[in-house]
């Protein structure tokens, strides 16, 4: 289950290691956000499978022995199901997740909890705010209408974000601290948004704001489900080749 740089890493390997010699096969799955995904050497799969009943029937059907969630470290409902379901199927199951990012002296983080903690911080006068969340929660922040919103997207969507006041940069990672300092620069950002995704490839904005001396609004992650967890590809392609159906 995949979507991130990880998914893709491992994806990679898997391919490399010749998995049709050994007679395995590997699936990448994803949520259908993108509308351009990045091309894979496994195949792939687009779209939900329907709660933990759906997905254990999917695993099920496919005979899946092996299930690696390297979803987006937000994206909670998706790894709870996948724990879930991968305990009815009697699948093992593996988290590859990214290490949270921590403070660094010179930033200046706010934590929130949540979107709607990010929201109600941003009460107040009016700021040039930088909104690095993608695109799914921007329509939130429609209710602090006072700011002027940069927004950065992998794609343009079919639909303006809801925002009175925004601005829309069209672009894909990684990022580098001088490319997003320079973007902060030439749209006059006083603040940025982000949620605790960690990983290098969005990194940039946290290493230009703290260039800047720009306030951060960040949001933690989510709890995620009791499962095993591993932040190196690596070492899920280890655990891949070496544990049973238990995950042992």
């Amino acid at each position: 289950m995949g979507g991130t740089t990880e998914a893709s890493r491992l994806a990679a390997l898997l391919a490399k290691n010749g998995l049709a010699d050994r007679g395995a096969r590997a699936v990448l799955s994803y949520a259908g956000r993108t509308e351009q995904p990045r091309a894979q050497p496994v195949p792939v799969r687009v779209g939900g499978f329907g709660g933990v009943a759906g997905l254990a029937d999917y695993l099920r059907a496919e005979r899946v022995t092996h299930l690696v969630d390297a979803t987006h470290p937000f994206a909670a409902t998706m790894s709870h199901h996948a724990a879930a379901a991968a305990r009815v199927a009697g699948v093992a199951h593996i988290m590859l997740t990214r290490p949270e990012w921590q403070a660094q002296p010179g930033d200046r983080w706010r934590h929130v909890g949540d979107i709607e903690g990010a929201v109600a911080a941003l009460a107040g006068e009016a700021r040039r705010v930088m909104l690095a969340l993608g695109r799914m929660h921007v329509d939130a922040f429609a209710a602090q209408p006072q700011h002027h919103y940069l927004l950065r997207f992998v794609d343009r969507p079919a639909v303006a974000p809801g925002l009175a006041d925004h601005a829309l940069v069209v672009d894909r990672g990684p990022f580098t601290v001088a490319g997003d300092r320079a973007l902060m620069e030439s749209h006059g950002v006083d603040l940025v948004v982000c949620k605790n995704a960690g990983g290098a490839g969005a990194e940039a904005k946290l290493g230009a704001a703290r260039a800047l001396g720009l306030p951060v609004i960040m949001i933690d992650r989510p709890a995620r489900p009791d499962a095993l967890v591993t932040h190196d590809v690596q070492e899920a392609l280890r655990w891949l080749g070496h544990c049973d159906q238990r995950g042992v």
